[in-house]
């Protein structure tokens, strides 16, 4: 089965390849040779990851899905949210990002935090959302050399270390994203044993 993740951000296409089975050929924009910026114009995460996928199912026709993802902070009132690849500004800067929220943050002993992806999957026949949320809190300062985006200042509840501390594989056991893309996985399982 071919899957399109309609993304351009190696990162995440890397980090989905590596919980992807192997009856799944997954292809990211860049294997399409889609080059375009899709316009994020939702309000809100759930909004975007559709948006993306929409654009992907009607020009390919071929099954595909589209995340998106936001950190929410309590403290700012959920924000970055649906603004986090921008909140610094339109070049989607991590580091200023991080700078940004962390400048923000300063003066407050409330950090807790959570980062929320949302997947949009269209298949021609049908359209599914599933979300992953992790919960968690953002640290003084950024620590380790993994991962990307918030990843060095978001240590989620469950562990004593960031997100770019840990090894892929214990990110992926618990991140939002795999998450999110496990519920996928298993609605593509089951669909794939009704279908057989």
């Amino acid at each position: 089965m071919k899957l399109i993740f309609a993304t351009h951000n190696p990162n995440k296409v890397e980090e989905i390849r590596q919980i992807m089975p192997s009856y799944i050929q997954l292809l990211s924009l860049s294997d399409i040779d889609f080059h375009e910026e899709i316009e994020e114009t939702g309000n809100t995460i759930e909004d975007n990851a559709k948006i993306k996928a929409e654009v992907i199912s009607k020009k390919f026709e071929i099954p595909c899905f589209a995340d998106d993802t936001g950190l929410e902070v309590d403290a700012l009132n959920g924000e970055p949210g649906v603004k986090s690849a921008r909140y610094a500004g339109e070049e989607k800067n991590d580091s200023a990002n991080r700078k940004k929220l962390l400048e923000n943050l300063k003066d407050k002993t409330q950090r807790s935090a959570r980062f929320k992806t949302v997947i949009s999957y269209i298949d021609g026949k049908l359209e599914k959302t599933f979300t992953g949320i992790c919960e968690g809190e953002i640290t003084e300062k950024p620590s380790g050399n993994g991962g990307f985006g918030y990843d060095p200042i978001f240590k989620p509840s469950s562990k004593n270390q960031t997100f770019a501390e840990m090894s892929a594989e214990e990110k992926n056991s618990i991140s939002h994203r795999a998450l999110a893309f496990q519920k996928m996985l298993e609605f593509l399982r089951n669909q794939n044993k009704s279908n057989s």
